[in-house]
């Protein structure tokens, strides 16, 4: 049981200014796991003024300063590796080896890509008698979800200190432990008093106060795309800089030349990866109209055999939805992908066998699903794959931009260029050509209402600074 009621501010452990505890609970169990405290405006305050004062100092260190403090961050990391993991298990239920070995490891990943892009990143550049520069955009508000708590935090963290910001940061309140373990880190790795703060809290509370504060120069909000509408509504009187990473119903397209085996079994596993709760998770797979049965069959087979358990039991791929409302919700969505006439061919509603305790939900596969059905339509952030068919290439890139959402997307054919056409056309942040993985240094972010701005490597450094102009900075003379 973690008790952990204080929030970190001015480089100390400090009690709420209003003690308000809550519990959080194990979504394998769902039992209270621990407890945290939720913040008031009165923190987020105390926070925000503490950043301030440490934004006058720390924004003036240099490159090498930075890159000395971001690897002393990563020695700190490497040390409570394994208690982080742990943490996120138990907090949102990823299993074990994901929570060891992509959730927890996301966060020294995006250190050292902030490192890198820090150690050749040009802050000045001269034109004519006129010198440009790039500076810290100030004090900077961080909200970031449950899903990849570990991942969302350390790519804002460390492009904000690697650019000489300070920060005011929100983790959520679903999924705290994590964020809480990484203050520590920060401490022990020296990072100045007031540079980082942590107040928990939930969005009406917290997240609000944030937004609205005169005295945030930016927010950057990762979640759904209705509470991120709502940071940026209530960021407007103060005209701060926003950046959101929000929603996506991405597209797995697979043309008719490519390996469809190989092809629709990793499309359905990475889609039932993380119980689904991924924002570019490939849950619209776009086959040929005349092998949808082929791909159910092999979806199914997929998702029949995929392990669901505990998190702490050997051999288990998915664990359990994070939250009771979010298991209600994911139920809800797969009652109405029957209910509007998609062809069920494996899961459904309920619990798998065996597991009567526990936000677990059935690996779900729908074929003969239209672009105009809800499961097609709604973010179910649940293991929930769509098989939708398509007619030709044309038709594949029509259905695929037909989403609010524009997130990721992904192509399989055996021809390259035929791949790279679809990619071009597609109205999205990213593109995986034939199972491609994520790149660290490339930017990370979506179109429309999956949010704007981007993260990760030099793009994620670029959203934490201003540009300023200094006219006359080299005499003419």
């Amino acid at each position: 049981m973690r008790e952990m009621l204080q929030f970190y501010i001015d480089g100390q452990w400090v009690d709420p200014v209003t003690p308000k505890a809550c519990d959080v609970i194990n979504p394998a169990t769902e039992k209270v796991c621990g407890h945290i405290s939720l913040g008031s405006a009165a923190d987020v305050d105390l926070a925000v003024a503490a950043a301030k004062r440490a934004f006058e100092s720390f924004s003036q260190t240099t490159r090498e300063e930075r890159i000395v403090l971001l690897q002393a961050i990563l020695d700190e990391f490497a040390q409570r590796h394994d208690e982080i993991a742990e943490a996120i298990m138990d907090e949102m239920g990823a299993p074990w080896g994901l929570a060891k070995n992509a959730q927890a490891a996301s966060g020294p990943q995006h250190i050292k890509a902030a490192i890198m892009a820090l150690k050749t990143f040009e802050f000045s550049e001269q034109h004519g008698t006129t010198r440009i520069v790039k500076e810290p955009v100030g004090v900077c508000g961080l909200i970031t979800p449950w899903n990849w708590p570990m991942n969302q935090i350390a790519v804002k963290v460390a492009p904000a200190l690697a650019a000489g910001c300070t920060m005011v940061l929100k983790p959520s309140e679903v999924a705290p432990f994590d964020a809480m373990i990484f203050a520590e880190v920060l401490d022990a790795a020296g990072v100045p008093a007031g540079v980082f703060n942590l107040v928990n809290g939930d969005g009406p509370g917290v997240g609000t106060a944030m937004s609205q504060h005169p005295d945030i120069d930016m927010m950057s909000f990762t979640g759904s795309t209705r509470a991120g509408i709502a940071v940026a509504q209530n960021s407007a009187p103060t005209v701060k800089r926003v950046a959101l990473e929000l929603g996506g119903k991405s597209a797995n397209i697979l043309l008719d030349d490519a390996d469809f085996e190989k092809a629709v079994r990793s499309g359905t596993t990475e889609c039932f990866d993380n119980t689904g709760q991924s924002c570019n998770a490939p849950t619209r797979m776009l086959v040929p109209a005349d092998r949808v049965d082929e791909a159910a069959a092999i979806a199914a087979d997929v998702a029949q055999n995929t392990i669901v358990g505990n998190p702490r039991d050997e051999g288990v791929e998915v664990g359990p939805l994070v939250s009771e409302l979010q298991w209600n919700k994911v139920q809800d969505l797969i009652q109405k992908g029957i209910d509007e006439g998609a062809t069920l061919a494996a899961g459904g509603t309920g619990r798998p066998e065996g597991l009567d305790r526990g936000y677990f939900a059935r690996p779900t596969v729908f074929a003969n699903v239209s672009n105009d059905m809800t499961i097609a339509r709604e973010e179910i952030f649940g293991p929930v794959l769509s098989i939708i068919p398509f007619n030709d290439d044309d038709d594949a890139v029509r259905i695929a931009n037909d989403t609010p959402y524009g997130l990721s997307g992904y192509v399989s054919s055996a021809d390259l260029d035929r791949a790279r056409s679809i990619a071009a056309r597609l109205r999205t942040g990213m593109v995986h050509i034939n199972g491609a993985n994520l790149d660290s240094m490339a930017p990370f972010g979506g179109y429309k209402q999956s949010g704007n701005g981007r993260e990760w490597g030099s793009y994620g450094l670029e959203e934490f600074l201003e540009v300023k102009s200094i006219y006359g900075f080299e005499s003419t003379a």
